[in-house]
């Protein structure tokens, strides 16, 4: 699957149309894939959040199965 670019940003599938949600991207200037940038979709500009991509799939999976 091609990576997107980095300036997108990807919202939970779980949100709906709430605009409550987190979303993730790859930080701008990170080619290795090694991070994910977190943010709150209800404040866009605010600060955000970086984890290893590994840190982020562990939740995103434990989240799924646990249906947080």
């Amino acid at each position: 699957m091609p990576r997107s670019a980095p300036a997108d940003w990807t919202s939970s599938t779980h949100s709906g149309n709430s605009g409550q949600c987190v979303q993730w991207r790859t930080p701008p200037g990170e080619t290795l894939g090694r991070f994910v940038e977190i943010r709150d979709s209800k404040d866009p500009s605010g600060p955000t959040l970086t984890f290893p991509v590994e840190s982020w799939a562990a939740f995103a999976e434990f989240a799924s199965a646990h249906e947080v």
